[in-house]
């Protein structure tokens, strides 16, 4: 996440706000000269003075001390409501409930202390969630992935080709510039902030525009994380199918997780799935979005054309490592037989140490303000994108994963 959106006179949404003529110093892929800069792979970046490191120590130690706090939780609470009117829900509640929860609360109080930004390098979701999913690999047979990669394939295709030109076209229609179209388009159809950041490179969007996008993300993920698992039960929907929907609909990998460690676990597998698949066209659709603006808006004279190396630095390469963790458990399964499932399940405890980490994270990184300066035309853009992509994603989950089984 990046810091709070700047302030430009009018609203970042507007046409006049986010013309591709706007200052270049504002533009993601330039860098800056200033002291503070923004990062578009994390929060804001300071410069690495002794200040910066004390701070940023602080706030590790409040994401571990929630994570850690999430974890005593998780594993007590089910036995404190043990023959209370609330067992069931005690049992039910699991730790990206509580890690949400603590970050948001964990969130006021540092806001209200004045230390919000001052930590806000500590709030390394994106590591956190790589580094789980690459050890989710490992609990992943790689038949499962073998079995599920042509539906998860043919759904990402279909599923962010329709959604990322609904976005784009209705972005068009409500006068949004490009650039903000592109980022709202990405984030939507793909992987929420990781798409808006590799989009934001390709087409050098101005920075308030991906704090814009990426908190209307993060809003819009966090209630899904609960809405989506209750609604694929009440719709009677299978594991297989639920963590289709999941994972093709809901916006950030995080966000994916939580959900689907919350339908269970033959679902989070397949959200999980499906969401690395998407996430490896990422880089296709950063590299179209660079050929695309270097081309066709932009028209910077001499701009150099976009090669094959561009396309390997936008692809997300953590799912080389999911596919590697899933590959080596796979083997290390077979050549070892039941002895080797005490490692696999020590492997499994850091994936969920990991994930708690990056839920608590998102409840701290969440931000209001830039949400109030933007208007509300990318919000209502944002929306109806989100329930297009819920009815698109249902519908292709349904027809694809409908007689999947692990």
């Amino acid at each position: 996440m990046t810091a709070d959106a700047t302030r430009t006179g009018s609203e970042p949404g507007t046409p006049d706000a986010t013309r591709a003529s706007d200052a270049p110093a504002e533009d993601v892929a330039e860098p800056s000269t200033s002291p503070t800069t923004v990062d578009p792979a994390g929060p804001t970046s300071v410069v690495r003075d002794g200040a910066f490191w004390a701070w940023t120590a602080v706030g590790l130690l409040i994401v571990v001390g929630l994570a850690a706090l999430t974890r005593f939780l998780e594993q007590n609470v089910p036995a404190w409501a043990e023959g209370t009117a609330v067992e069931d829900i005690g049992a039910a509640i699991e730790y990206p409930v509580y890690a949400i929860l603590l970050g948001l609360l964990g969130n006021v109080a540092v806001t209200v202390l004045g230390w919000r930004d001052r930590i806000a390098a500590a709030f390394r979701t994106e590591f956190f969630i790589k580094t789980g999913l690459v050890l989710l690999g490992a609990s992943i047979n790689l038949a499962v992935i073998a079995s599920a990669a042509g539906p998860a394939i043919a759904q990402a295709i279909l599923l962010i080709s329709g959604v990322f030109l609904f976005t784009w076209w209705l972005a068009g229609r409500f006068g949004l510039d490009d650039k903000l179209r592109a980022l709202l388009a990405s984030a939507v159809s793909i992987c929420g902030v990781s798409a808006a950041i590799a989009a934001a490179g390709a087409v050098r969007a101005r920075r308030e525009q991906l704090a814009y996008t990426a908190s209307l993300v993060i809003v819009f993920a966090l209630p899904s994380i609960f809405i989506l698992p209750w609604l694929a039960d009440v719709f009677g929907l299978s594991d297989a199918v639920a963590g289709a929907w999941i994972g093709g609909n809901i916006d950030t990998t995080a966000a994916v997780t939580a959900a689907g460690a919350l339908a269970g676990e033959e679902a989070l597998q397949i959200a999980s799935i499906v969401k690395v698949t998407q996430n490896a066209l990422m880089g296709v659709v950063a590299a179209a979005l660079t050929a695309y603006f270097t081309l066709r808006v932009e028209r910077r004279p001499g701009a150099a054309r976009p090669g094959l190396g561009e396309l390997w630095t936008r692809f997300p390469k953590f799912v080389l490592g999911f596919i590697a963790a899933s590959v080596i458990a796979t083997w290390y399964l077979d050549a070892t037989g039941a002895d080797g499932k005490a490692t696999i399940a020590i492997v499994n405890d850091l994936r969920v140490w990991f994930l708690i980490l990056a839920f608590v994270s998102i409840g701290l990184e969440v931000r209001v303000a830039s949400l109030r300066e933007a208007g509300w035309r990318p919000v209502a853009v944002f929306a109806s994108a989100t329930v297009f992509n819920l009815a698109l994603a249902l519908g292709l989950a349904s027809l694809l994963f409908r007689n999947f089984s692990a």
